[in-house]
C-alpha cells in the first residue's frame, strides 16, 4: 500500500440504495475508520434522496465523511473498491443504477487531479445537493477547487428532495 508524506484532507462519498442503505452506509462508514495509514475526522448525517438515475429503483441514502490519509490517490482508490466490494457492490450493473454500496472520492485537498479512472475533484460535485449538503455540514468553509466555495455551490443546487435519515 503506498502512503504519501504528509496527510492529507480527503473528503469521501457515501452512498447506497439496496440491502438496507442506512446499515450499508453506516457500516462503509465504520469500515473507513479501519483503512492504514487513515484516520475517520468527521462524518455528515445521513441523507434521503430520489435516485440521480433511473427512476425506477429506492431512493438512495448518502452521506460524506472526512478523512487525514498518508495513502496516495489510487491506494485510497483500491482500498475504497475492496470496502464495496465487501459489501457486495457490483460494478457490472447500469451506470447510475442502483447499489448496495458508491464510495468516492470528491476531493483531495485542494488538489486538481486527472488519474486513470479517477478525477478530483469529483465531476458531479458541483451539481449533487446530496453531495454538498453532507459536505456544508463537516465544512462550510470549504473551496471546491474549480467550482467556488460550498455556500455558492449549495445557492445552485435543488435541496428540496433531501431530507435527513432521523
Amino acid at each position: 500500500m503506498m502512503a504519501t508524506r504528509m496527510p492529507v484532507r480527503v473528503f469521501i462519498g457515501v452512498g447506497s440504495n439496496l440491502a438496507s442503505p442506512v446499515m450499508q452506509v453506516r457500516q462503509a462508514l465504520h469500515s473507513l475508520i479501519r483503512l492504514p495509514f487513515t484516520r475517520l475526522q468527521a462524518q455528515s448525517s445521513l441523507y434521503r434522496n430520489p435516485p440521480m438515475g433511473p427512476a425506477w429503483q429506492p431512493d438512495f441514502v448518502n452521506a460524506v465523511a472526512e478523512l487525514r490519509t498518508d495513502l496516495t490517490p489510487r491506494a485510497l482508490l483500491a482500498a475504497l473498491q475492496r470496502i464495496e466490494s465487501r459489501q457486495g457492490r457490483n460494478r457490472n450493473r447500469l451506470r447510475w443504477g442502483p447499489r448496495t454500496l458508491d464510495l468516492d472520492i470528491l476531493l483531495w485537498g485542494a488538489r486538481r487531479l486527472k488519474l486513470p479512472g479517477l478525477t478530483v475533484p469529483h465531476p458531479g460535485i458541483a451539481n449533487r445537493a446530496f453531495v454538498l449538503y453532507p459536505l456544508a455540514e463537516l465544512a462550510p468553509e470549504l473551496d471546491v477547487p474549480g467550482y467556488g466555495s460550498i455556500e455558492q455551490l449549495l445557492a445552485r443546487v435543488d435541496t428540496g428532495t433531501l431530507f435527513r435519515v432521523r
